[in-house]
């Protein structure tokens, strides 16, 4: 486990780089992650992709799969890929502050 400053706050980061508490999370962390993985700005369908996935994981417990996403949070899968390229389901669990997908390698 590692902690970082970012946005003013000390966030704590497991050894694959995960948030470890998502209740240290907050808008601008998630906007300084997503532009460290390039991806800048986040328009209103990242936001909605993002807040599904964080309110499925709090009734869930697990950040939610690529499947899940398309299926529950009703967003294609091509425009998941156009939002989060190259293995979606990991980067939204990185930007919106949850961890590791249960299914990510």
């Amino acid at each position: 486990m590692s902690e970082r400053e970012i946005a003013g706050k000390t966030v704590t980061f497991d050894d694959d780089g995960f948030m470890t508490d998502a209740t240290q999370w907050d808008r601008d962390i998630a906007t300084t992650l997503a532009e460290e993985i390039g991806i800048n700005p986040l328009t209103d369908q990242h936001w909605k992709v993002i807040e599904f996935s964080r309110s499925d994981f709090a009734e869930q417990g697990d950040a939610p799969s690529l499947r899940r996403i398309t299926k529950m949070g009703g967003v294609p899968t091509k425009e998941l890929y156009q939002l989060f390229p190259k293995k979606p389901a990991k980067k939204v669990a990185y930007v919106a502050g949850l961890k590791k997908p249960s299914g990510c390698i």
